[in-house]
């Protein structure tokens, strides 16, 4: 049951942070038609998640599966936010967009991917 309350705990934290994030980008960019609080919490989150995943690898200290429920599974599970990448993808082919949504589609997953890759490879260097 405790694993179910980190899942819990974490996901309403990421859910608020992307809130938050979404927020901040609209008034950072009023009026633009690019997600902007989607696509940074991709990148971030997928950043986060490498950081995390290779942290996890190295430095858990037998706390791992906490950590990754909390952390991985709740906090960044509730923050990252590809379903609503996959429907903003299809309102911008909807309205005709199909430059800006092709482009936000592979922008987006080159870049949380890339992402990624980097957490890890900065986890690893540490070690």
């Amino acid at each position: 049951m405790i694993n179910i309350f980190l899942v819990m705990a974490g996901g309403a934290a990421g859910s608020a942070l992307r809130y938050l994030l979404g927020r901040l980008a609209a008034q950072m960019f009023p009026g633009t038609l690019w997600p902007w609080g989607t696509f940074g919490a991709n990148i971030i989150g997928g950043l986060a998640m490498g950081l995390l995943a290779g942290w996890l690898a190295r430095f858990n200290g037998g706390a791992g599966e906490p950590a990754r429920l909390l952390l991985a599974v709740g906090v960044l599970g509730g923050f990252t936010t590809f379903s609503s990448f996959s429907l903003e993808t299809v309102l911008m082919m909807q309205r005709g967009q199909f430059g800006m949504a092709l482009a936000y589609a592979a922008f987006s997953v080159i870049g949380a991917v890339g992402a990624l890759a980097g957490g890890l490879a900065v986890m690893r260097s540490v070690a």
